[in-house]
């Protein structure tokens, strides 16, 4: 890049419409990493040109000084790479110094998960048949049995409900379709919702939506969030854990009731096998545990 014809702020600008409308990224992710472009443009005083393989070295290891968690320099260290790789194609750098950056990597601590009892437990239906408490149960079941993403889930609309087949459509990351199963009790619940709940919640504004708010509007994660809280807190013994949980809880129960990982894979849409390998690794040490527990010369 010469001299540069756009600042900092320009640059940035378009790199999060790069993020959003190219990449597709979440919201999420988008503001993740146009705060981490922020902070290293204040580090470069604003000028891109200045940006080479030692600066970014500097500009991390800094951060490293200031006690910057593990996960954070990791993705600090991801949004640099594809920055400088966007900047390079964009002609506002010579050379693309990302490149020469080693990939930080962030630990990946196992997730807590509940074993099936407590999950049982977790989704006793409650004898209440208010639509609070229907709708609550059909979430709970849903999450369980399919092991969407909160986002997926609340997106739900009735025509993505496939009943004969027992499956749903969902849209997952990248806006990537895919189709994944639910078993009896979850039909049961979503029935129950459908026909003695939703329709008293039903509002001008509601949709399609499958799973709604009181005021009848489609349901935010941050509900789905809470309902999952108050449910697990009733169960004994059960970690604190919200709708990625359930996610978690579904996949491991999947392998250890025999499930082949490429399976579990495709169910849960990730992109890479890797990302689903986790769960192999909490089944077996959940196989330790109980080795540790009952065998006499463990």
């Amino acid at each position: 890049m010469a001299d540069g014809w756009l600042g900092a702020d320009e640059v940035t600008a378009e790199f999060g419409r790069y993020l959003r409308f190219e990449r597709d990224l979440s919201p999420h992710t988008v503001r993740a990493y146009l705060s981490d472009v922020t902070a290293l443009f204040e580090h470069l005083d604003g000028q891109l040109h200045g940006l080479d393989i030692s600066t970014l070295r500097e500009w991390l290891a800094e951060q490293h000084a200031n006690g910057k968690a593990r996960a954070t320099l990791a993705r600090r260290t991801a949004c640099v790479r594809t920055f400088t790789a966007y900047c390079h194609r964009r002609g506002w750098l010579p050379d693309d110094p990302g490149l020469l950056l080693g990939s930080a990597k962030a630990p990946r601590p196992l997730p807590a998960v509940l074993d099936q009892e407590q999950a049982q437990a977790a989704l006793e239906a409650p004898a209440d048949g208010e639509p609070k408490e229907l709708r609550d149960q059909a979430i709970l079941e849903l999450l369980y049995a399919t092991g969407v993403r909160v986002s997926e889930l609340c997106a739900l609309d009735v025509d993505d409900v496939d009943r004969d087949r027992h499956v749903i459509r969902v849209l997952g990351k990248g806006r990537k379709e895919r189709s994944v199963p639910f078993g009896l009790p979850a039909l049961r619940a979503l029935d129950r919702w459908c026909v003695h709940g939703r329709p008293r919640w039903i509002r001008a504004g509601s949709g399609a939506a499958v799973f709604l708010g009181v005021r009848g509007g489609r349901i935010d994660a941050g509900t789905v969030r809470r309902v999952v809280h108050a449910r697990l807190r009733e169960v004994e013994g059960a970690p604190d854990m919200g709708p990625h949980g359930l996610r978690h809880t579904a996949a491991t129960h999947l392998l250890e009731g025999g499930a082949d990982l490429r399976s579990v894979q495709e169910l849960l849409g990730h992109a890479s096998l890797h990302t689903t390998q986790i769960y192999t690794h909490v089944s077996i040490e959940r196989l330790r545990t109980a080795y540790r527990q009952a065998h006499p010369r463990a």
